[in-house]
């Protein structure tokens, strides 16, 4: 196993008990003591964890904190892998679609390279460069302008003035959480609104969201819950969530994680 696959498992393991210790996770991957706490000192740098004697918890988010894009890039990487898979078969060549800003839809992006005829809306640097990248000829890119935020999101008076005067086929949109009080938000303020305006914009609403967003608030809503037209999560979402998601969005979508 790769360094950075391991540092990707182990930020996992510390997401979804809450902390590790360092002698459980020698044990675990087979490589030493020090091999260990160069991983947790990767993981640490990248604000993703806090250091403590022995081992790492994980960091605690408030309702304003946004992690940065590189921080969020290590996250529930196989349920990001899974989600875009389904979400790419809602893509139709020649269709006009957007893509907000955030870690899953910049994946979504890397499936989306091969589908001729698209026009891309777009407020996230990275997603853009996906498809600068790729080369297309029949491809056309539109990125907004705006003030640039911890997420690489493009936000502000100009990105929202941009975005309202076009119209597009279908919106995918990531999100920092969603419960059914608050729907679907962002802690960001400026991204909020200026993802209200790639709604505004979208004939359909498609929903990307990992298990880990049911329950999360963020400072500022997107959206209701009632807003998507199809919700793509994956099959770790627990049964309660599945049902109060079934009952709200027009389509619920469980993407099923491959087993390693």
């Amino acid at each position: 196993m790769l360094a950075q696959q391991r540092q990707a498992a182990i930020l996992d393991r510390i997401t979804a008990t809450g902390g590790v210790r360092v002698a459980d996770l020698v044990a675990e991957f087979d490589v030493s003591d020090m091999t260990i706490r160069r991983d947790l000192e990767v993981l640490a740098d990248r604000g993703v964890i806090h250091k403590v004697h022995g081992g790492a918890t994980a960091v605690l988010p408030g309702a304003a904190d946004e992690p940065g894009y590189a921080a969020k890039t290590e996250l529930q990487t196989q349920e990001k892998i899974a989600i875009t898979l389904r979400a790419a078969e809602f893509v139709r060549p020649g269709t006009a679609i957007a893509l907000s800003a955030g870690t899953t839809t910049a994946r979504l992006a890397h499936r989306l390279t091969d589908v001729p005829g698209l026009t891309v809306v777009t407020n996230s640097i990275p997603v853009a460069d996906v498809f600068y990248r790729a080369g297309r000829s029949d491809q056309t890119v539109v990125l907004t302008g705006g003030v640039r935020t911890p997420s690489d999101a493009l936000v502000g008076p100009v990105a929202v003035a941009a975005i309202r005067s076009l119209h597009v086929d279908v919106l995918f949109l990531g999100v920092h959480g969603m419960t059914e009080g608050a729907g679907f938000t962002t802690p960001n303020l400026m991204e909020a609104e200026t993802d209200r305006a790639l709604v505004g914009a979208a004939e359909r609403l498609i929903v990307l969201a990992d298990h880990t967003k049911w329950g999360t608030v963020g400072l500022s809503s997107i959206a209701e819950l009632t807003d998507a037209d199809v919700l793509v999560t994956d099959d770790a979402l627990e049964g309660e969530a599945r049902a109060a998601l079934a009952e709200s969005v027009g389509e619920l979508v469980i993407a099923q994680m491959r087993v390693t």
